[in-house]
């Protein structure tokens, strides 16, 4: 795997992510602190710790060969530039609409509070109805409660947020979880060293999902 630039987002994605890298032989070589080009364990493979939203676009560039994004940032990025090689499944969650549940929602222009401004649009076109969409960046179940917005797109865990805002999941949009993303010209240039570090990473998922509960 010498040679490589693995990015990875910060957070839930980042502390989920170190222990699996781990198991395949690349940890962070002393603490990462505030550092974001971290070297690691494996000789020749460094982290970039970067925003979420970034990595795609890092990956894409070619600024980094390999990343690791939850698929909601793939699914508003676009992908374009991308391979997908591996659900990664850590970091699950769901992207709902979400809205009160003790008020309807209007059968006119929907208007939808979100950071997923692509996905948003895309969803609602498929199905005909118009909406306007308005961008947020955090504390997306405050939009509904003042009237900002009629309901919101948001990732979704426990829903225990959600709740105790009296508001309610009203339909699915997507599974999601991390996945490994390649650098296409990385793919060809670094092609036994990404070989290497996608098959030690399928191997290791497939040997947790098939582990006994």
């Amino acid at each position: 795997m010498e040679g490589l630039r693995i990015a990875v987002s910060k957070g839930r994605i980042l502390d989920e992510t170190l222990p699996l890298l781990a198991r395949v032989g690349i940890a962070p070589a002393g603490d990462i602190g505030r550092r974001l080009i971290v070297d690691t364990t494996a000789p020749g493979v460094q982290l970039i710790i970067i925003r979420a939203t970034d990595v795609p676009t890092y990956v894409a560039y070619g600024a980094a060969d390999a990343g690791i994004a939850g698929k909601d940032v793939l699914l508003e990025h676009g992908g374009e530039g991308l391979y997908e090689p591996l659900d990664l499944g850590i970091a699950r969650c769901r992207l709902m609409v979400c809205g009160r549940a003790d008020v309807a929602l209007p059968t006119g222009r929907l208007r939808v509070a979100t950071k997923y401004l692509n996905i948003t649009q895309r969803y609602y076109a498929e199905r005909g109805v118009q909406v306007e969409p308005i961008k947020l960046y955090g504390s997306m179940e405050l939009a509904p409660l003042v009237g900002l917005a009629d309901c919101i797109v948001d990732l979704v865990d426990t829903g225990n947020t959600l709740r105790a805002n009296g508001l309610a999941p009203l339909a699915h949009i997507a599974n999601i979880s991390s996945r490994l993303v390649v650098n296409r010209a990385s793919m060809k240039l670094k092609q036994p060293a990404l070989e290497q570090l996608i098959g030690a990473l399928e191997a290791l998922t497939r040997q947790v999902a098939d582990a006994p509960a």
